[in-house]
């Protein structure tokens, strides 16, 4: 306990790494052949048998599984070992349609922890940390990944869970935390609430780990500085494990992917084509070391980039952006493709806080949109004339980035409600035309 940089693992050659991956890829893809009908059904129908797989270099021939597929297999079409084995069960929120649930071992979990363990010690954590863990507990992964990797580097873990803001910030004074663990939205409200209350000079943060959810580099500079900490992404899916996946370094240029239990790679997300490093496309990961619920190729439909720079902290592993869209989300307004981050862009450049929401409609068979955006206090004293003046400057400065007009709305300081989990920033009413 204590140390978990594994220099011999994080660092090891590209050699071997790929090693690792090819003897690990064969085995889980006799796994699943022998123990998921449901997937060994995917791969006849492609004509692909374990024999086709002798190393990474043949991982293109397997078939994608997506969410679609682990609805369709729930709830346990796609579990490569009995239940008797597995010991406990994370979701997804469901937002989208029926639930997404993920079974672990007793070594799946080990795994995991140790992953949300590396990220903790990229970012500078040690035994003599403060690990003050505000992510959802319950089926939300978050919670659980980085409470097991904070209790594996041997940090004071403090579960807190989201919600209760006060509490939070108490404790936070009263016990020295050092390392916040939370959504990026959450960081700000809590960095917003802390000099409300002017206590910012009783808070001992260093460090802070944040994902979950989609941030800009703007937003990460605006929770440092007010935080007084250096804030490092973490990223994760429930179908691959949760967060530790992938984590930042100090280097902040990418996030490094645990090669050793993860294969990503990047694709065409029209054609599924493979793509190579350094080019924009859909992400896909293969667990190689998952044992209840090990997925092949799974589309994330996270935009990414992934690169194999040598990066300054010694680290080999493969590095990925974060995501700069989704494949499956991103918003088309008028023909055009649109992702919330161009516009928190746009908004933390121009000295707005990170509180905005955008509401997409269809008037008159026309899609429109309207981004609502905080006022900070004071601009809320400014004459109508200046407000009127600011949306326009922020709609010439979205059409720029955007290509579209967009309307903006400036609302008063604290309207656009605050989230303690994901944030809400989009709201389609679209789909209320749909049948």
């Amino acid at each position: 306990m204590g140390n978990y940089y594994q220099p011999e693992i994080e660092c090891a050659s590209r050699e071997q790494i790929r090693a690792w991956q090819s003897e690990r890829l064969v085995k889980q893809v006799q796994n699943v052949w022998d123990n998921v009908p449901y997937y060994r059904k995917k791969m006849e129908e492609k004509g692909v048998t374990p024999a086709d797989i002798q190393s990474v270099d043949d991982l293109y021939k397997l078939p994608f599984i997506t969410k679609d597929d682990l609805r369709e297999a729930y709830p346990y079409g796609l579990l490569a070992r009995p239940l008797s084995d597995c010991v406990r069960i994370q979701s997804t929120s469901g937002t989208t349609g029926r639930r997404v649930v993920a079974f672990y071992t007793q070594h799946d979990l080990d795994l995991w922890e140790d992953c949300c363990a590396r990220a903790i010690m990229a970012a500078g954590g040690t035994k003599d940390d403060v690990c003050h863990v505000c992510y959802g507990y319950g089926l939300f992964t978050g919670g659980p990944g980085l409470n097991g990797g904070s209790h594996k580097v041997g940090c004071l873990t403090l579960p807190m869970s989201s919600g209760n803001t006060e509490r939070q910030i108490q404790f936070m004074c009263d016990l020295g935390s050092t390392i916040l663990c939370c959504t990026p939205s959450y960081a700000a409200y809590l960095a917003e609430s802390i000099w409300e209350r002017g206590v910012q000079d009783q808070i001992k943060l260093k460090a802070g780990i944040f994902g979950a959810e989609a941030w800009t580099e703007e937003m990460r500079r605006g929770i440092e500085e007010k935080l007084g900490i250096k804030a490092y992404d973490i990223y994760g899916l429930t179908e691959i494990s949760g967060p530790g996946v992938s984590f930042e370094c100090e280097e902040q240029t990418g996030m490094h992917v645990n090669e050793d239990h993860f294969i990503a790679e990047v694709i065409n997300p029209v054609t599924g084509e493979v793509l190579p490093d350094g080019e924009k496309g859909e992400l896909v990961f293969t667990s190689i070391t998952k044992e209840a619920f090990p997925l092949l190729r799974y589309r994330t439909r996270d935009i990414c980039i992934l690169s194999r720079k040598k990066c300054s902290c010694g680290r080999t592993h493969v590095k990925m952006t974060k995501p700069l869209g989704r494949s499956d989300d991103m918003l088309i307004v008028k023909g055009v493709n649109v992702f919330p981050s161009q516009i928190e862009t746009v908004l933390m450049n121009k000295g707005y806080p990170a509180n905005y929401q955008i509401v997409v409609d269809r008037v008159n068979n026309s899609d429109t949109i309207e981004v609502l955006v905080e006022m900070t206090p004071e601009m809320f004293s400014d004459s109508l004339s200046e407000v009127s003046a600011k949306e326009k400057e922020l709609v010439d400065a979205l059409k720029a980035m955007l290509g579209i007009y967009a309307k903006v709305k400036l609302v008063t300081p604290k309207s656009i409600t605050r989230s303690e989990g994901k944030a809400v920033r989009v709201i389609d009413k679209r789909n209320l035309y749909q049948g």
